[in-house]
């Protein structure tokens, strides 16, 4: 057996049977054998592997064992003469495995081996080769000087900047990401260490295979796409905490007491830097347009009472006193901002009727205030009109900015729709563009694009992979979708490198799949457009429906208890699922428990579900999964009505 590859998952299904169509697709004329070990994964990745991929060994755990532990389940068991542990979220060429295998067999004194990888833009990933994190090394990158000066001997060794990242190297540290280990190697220094729960465990693998005589490589003759950060968020505070954590572990092991001393002390200092920079990152991320919004309303609403004091009721020179100002101005601003918020002005999307209704709102909401206000403090209603106006006004300016910001565009639609175009042969491209549409994806089709002039050509052919970048300038294309059942990996990395990353954002569809994946991002999540199985159920109106729907049918149930309650087995938990769903802890009507929920948009806990509405209330999962995606799929009120009004005497089940 030439090579084992071994996959820890956990919650990326999605990304994983990308990955094993890559691997799947490598593996011609090699003897070789895939392990995927699951990390109690709850989003259908089991199920999945078992179906499309009967030739995997898998191995499930009944938790999340963390990295170390999962990876040497796997390699305790394989039998290739190398071990390559990928990430899930990895892409391979065809020729990843013939090409780093072959280099393996002609450097014996090879222990392990990284490759070159680029992000989900086609950016190149600089831990693709490492230096050891030594204290001096650890220093420098927390001061920020690695990235300031990269390709500095003295300040970039943490990623070896300095050295070409097209020629191989020797070098210290292999990413995670992609690692294939001699297993013979392993054999003599030992598997990775468990201590270590997920970072870290590269760091130190790598550095036991060059204290035993062995050297690791940087190979670049083959590149793979890691589409970073779908198993943690990189800028979330636990990332910090769990990644310097890491450090720390090493550093100990591995330092004589003095230097990890020091080096725990840098770290100790790092987590708590890094973890508040984090903090006000995603402060200022999730906050700034109301910040913005309230600064502006508030400055131009004090100039606004200038201007009407001094020109309109008392005369020039003359101002509304600071207390006034101090007072309503906060109060009239808050309440502009929470009518606002109220008609969800800070999501992503907040057109214009949206934002006049929460400014009439807050309005109302000032009226109220300035009939029972002070006469001190009222002034003028005309003003508080003209204020309305600039609230307005000012929304509308602070979301015309951070889309300018964000997109170099001008409006008030926070989600962007992309020009997008399909890179395929056209039966395959008809498909993905079947798919596209039948999705909630924002992107707006263009045509597509095949590798080769087709002898029949769509009315929908723009150009071949060959004059791709002409069609990319000419149509503004800000998509592109490939399909990796038509165009290989090493095509699709290298349209990467050639098409304008700035501009462009990719996705791949796998052969035969449902959705279509990309990451634009190494601290994201990733996304993908998948088709939509609940179009009525996650629509916003619909969703305000149910939530109304739930509210006025609970408290007039609660009304009519003394008819209703003696007819349930138990009146008290009649009124605790009652106020449970006023609270907005539970719906009236929910999901039957079914296989797989998480495939479904996400509901609070129902009372009644739409088994409720069958003559006979068993069934298998699969009846009960089917029986749920219809009601998500024709949610209106009246079924929910329907539902309940059939089901009176059942609404003290145990809500969970």
């Amino acid at each position: 057996m030439n090579l084992s590859v071994v996959i820890v998952n956990y919650n990326v299904k999605y990304f994983l049977e990308q990955c094993l169509h890559s691997v799947r697709k490598a593996t011609a004329g090699m003897e070789l054998e895939i392990w995927v070990v699951d990390n109690h994964s709850v989003d259908g990745s089991i199920e999945m592997v078992q179906q499309k991929f009967p030739e995997v060994k898998l191995i499930v755990n009944k938790e999340n064992l963390g990295f170390s532990k999962a990876n040497n389940q796997a390699i305790r068991q394989a039998t290739g003469e190398f071990i390559l542990l990928l990430n899930p979220d990895t892409v391979v060429q065809e020729d990843t495995f013939t090409k780093t295998i072959k280099f393996m067999q002609s450097h014996h004194d090879a222990g392990g081996l990284g490759v070159k990888m680029i992000d989900g833009k086609g950016k190149y990933l600089p831990e693709s080769k490492r230096g050891l994190p030594s204290p001096r090394v650890a220093f420098y990158k927390m001061l920020g000087l690695a990235a300031i000066f990269p390709k500095s001997k003295q300040f970039g060794e943490y990623h070896l900047g300095y050295l070409d990242k097209n020629k191989k190297h020797e070098i210290a540290v292999l990413s995670g990401a992609f690692m294939l280990l001699r297993k013979s190697v392993l054999d003599q220094i030992g598997l990775l260490d468990e201590t270590f729960f997920m970072y870290g465990e590269d760091v130190d693998l790598s550095y036991r295979i060059t204290k035993a005589g062995y050297k690791n490589y940087y190979f670049p003759d083959t590149t793979i796409i890691h589409y970073k950060g779908e198993s943690t968020k990189k800028s979330s505070v636990n990332y910090v905490f769990v990644f310097y954590r890491a450090m720390a572990i090493f550093a100990q092991k591995h330092f004589n007491k003095n230097i990890a001393g020091l080096f725990g002390f840098l770290i100790e200092t790092a987590i708590w830097a890094r973890a508040g920079v984090a903090l006000v990152h995603r402060t200022l991320q999730r906050f700034s347009v109301p910040f913005a919004d309230a600064a502006l309303i508030a400055t131009g609403f004090i100039l606004l009472m200038d201007y009407y004091a001094a020109e309109v009721k008392f005369g020039s020179g003359a101002s509304y006193s600071t207390l006034v100002k101090w007072v309503n101005v906060p109060i009239y601003t808050m309440l502009w901002l929470g009518g606002a918020w109220l008609n969800r002005c800070y999501e992503a999307d907040s057109r214009f009727f949206k934002l006049l209704r929460g400014v009439v709102l807050g309005t109302l909401g000032i009226a109220v205030a300035y009939a029972f206000a002070n006469e001190d403090f009222r002034f003028s209603r005309a003003l508080i009109l003209v204020g309305a106006c600039w609230a307005l006004t000012a929304m509308i300016i602070t979301r015309l900015a951070s889309q300018w910001i964000r997109y170099r565009r001008f409006g008030l639609a926070g989600i962007r729709t992309k020009n997008t175009i399909i890179l395929g042969n056209l039966h395959e491209a008809a498909r993905v563009r079947d798919l596209l549409n039948r999705t909630a994806a924002p992107s707006r089709f263009v045509g597509f694009v095949t590798l080769d002039e087709p002898k029949q050509k769509d009315e929908n052919w723009l150009g071949n992979l060959q004059n791709i970048n002409e069609v990319v300038e000419v149509f503004g294309v800000e998509e592109i979708i490939f399909c990796s059942k038509d165009i290989t990996v090493q095509d699709i990395i290298k349209t990467m490198g050639t098409v304008d990353a700035a501009r462009v954002e990719f996705k791949i569809v796998p052969e035969q799949s449902l959705y279509i994946i990309g990451s634009n991002s190494k601290n994201g999540r990733g996304d993908f457009y998948t088709i939509d199985i609940s179009l009525d159920i996650t629509r916003p109106n619909n969703r305000r429906s149910k939530r109304a729907f739930d509210l006025a049918v609970s408290i007039l149930l609660i009304l009519l208890s003394p008819i209703l309650a003696p007819f349930n087995r138990n009146p008290l938990r009649y009124f605790a699922n009652l106020f449970s769903v006023i609270e907005g802890k539970a719906t009236l009507v929910g999901y039957t428990p079914c296989p797989n929920p998480e495939e479904l948009p996400a509901l609070k806990p129902g009372i009644l579900n739409p088994m409720d509405g069958q003559k006979h209330k068993q069934g298998t999962g699969s009846t009960a999964y089917k029986l749920n995606l219809i009601y998500a799929k024709n949610y209106s009120v009246e079924n929910d009505l329907m539902l309940v009004l059939r089901n009176v005497t059942g609404l003290s089940r145990y809500s969970s």
